[in-house]
């Protein structure tokens, strides 16, 4: 079993893993240089050949403990049938789609769209021994606000009125719950030893929504997975909201984001594994202030399993040379 494993399944806290997310992207030069020729992100993502050496691209510079496979959340609407496109500078542009036809959609044809992204898993798994591998998906309500919002929802979101006009999203979100289970249950028969399951959207949820949008339909999902591989939740932006999340979904780990105080979290969700923290714009300031922040969490969180990763992805103007000088931080610890 994987150090990773350990950490998650036998609550050892001996070993703190590190890995971090989007920790294969923007940041590599490496990684540029494949986008620079490969200008279709959804086609990069299902290239089987290219998968698997940029989900490895930073194994081969820093001491990690998991490759987490190269994709998208996005993979998922594309994969059920809505067009999906990410242009710079604006991020990721969904296309307007027939809601029935999409809610009918059928298993055989969302599997065969994304096959290339399992092959790529099982590619992964296949030149990887000691490390753990991790696939991941988005949760129902992020996607479902993706999926109707057709955009990044930064700007101007507004529940109430998202929800009113949308009659039809209950069907959508249930839809949704069974999609995301089948593309978990493909990417473990393929190789992946976790998922990470990414609701990035759920701090837009009013605090009396949480159950209805983000809790039941990942408590839903987990129930039917009865435990075939860890899953750590990732629900960003819920704040107090943690504590009911974890009691009522009781994931394998906890992604915490870095808006939550971690003395918080030591005191409220002490019987959970924890992962993350650590704002990712701290890794664009001076040595010593990454250093104090580091070490912050891993003071606060030694007698507890924990995970050393960031309270969100990898920013692409992060040095690759300080990602190196974090791992060696973890590691001589």
């Amino acid at each position: 079993m994987t150090k990773l494993l350990n950490c998650i399944t036998k609550k050892e806290t001996s070993y703190i893993p590190v890995w971090f997310m989007r920790q294969a992207g923007r940041y590599l030069p490496e990684f540029r240089e494949i986008r620079k020729n490969n200008k279709d992100f959804i086609k990069l993502c299902l290239n089987e050949t290219l998968t698997p050496d940029i989900t490895l691209q930073p194994l081969k510079r820093f001491d990690l403990d998991a490759a987490i496979i190269f994709s998208d959340i996005l993979m998922v609407p594309y994969g059920m049938g809505q067009k999906v496109e990410f242009k710079k500078g604006l991020g990721p542009i969904l296309k307007s789609f027939d809601l029935e036809k999409i809610v009918e959609g059928d298993a055989t044809s969302f599997i065969n769209k994304l096959q290339p992204i399992y092959n790529s898993i099982s590619k992964v798994k296949n030149r990887v021994k000691s490390k753990t591998v991790i696939g991941f998906v988005g949760a129902p309500w992020t996607l479902l606000v993706y999926m109707l919002n057709l955009q990044s929802p930064k700007k101007g979101f507004n529940f109430t009125s998202f929800v009113s006009n949308k009659p039809l999203i209950p069907k959508l979100l249930k839809k949704l719950e069974d999609t995301i289970y089948l593309h978990i249950k493909k990417q473990i028969e393929a190789g992946a030893d976790v998922i990470q399951i990414f609701d990035s959207w759920a701090g837009l949820l009013p605090k009396n929504e949480l159950n209805d949008y983000c809790i039941n339909p990942t408590k839903e999902i987990l129930k039917r997975l009865n435990n075939k591989v860890p899953v750590i939740c990732f629900p960003r932006g819920i704040k107090e909201g943690y504590l009911d999340f974890c009691l009522k979904v009781k994931p394998s780990c906890i992604s915490i984001d870095y808006d939550l105080d971690p003395n918080w979290v030591k005191e409220n969700l002490r019987d959970f594994c924890i992962q993350g923290g650590l704002d990712p714009k701290i890794l664009l300031s001076d040595n010593e202030n990454i250093k104090q922040n580091v070490q912050k969490y891993l003071n606060i969180f030694t007698d507890m399993p924990y995970i050393f990763n960031l309270g969100h992805g990898v920013l692409p103007e992060t040095r690759p040379e300080t990602i190196k000088l974090v791992v060696d931080l973890i590691r001589n610890k």
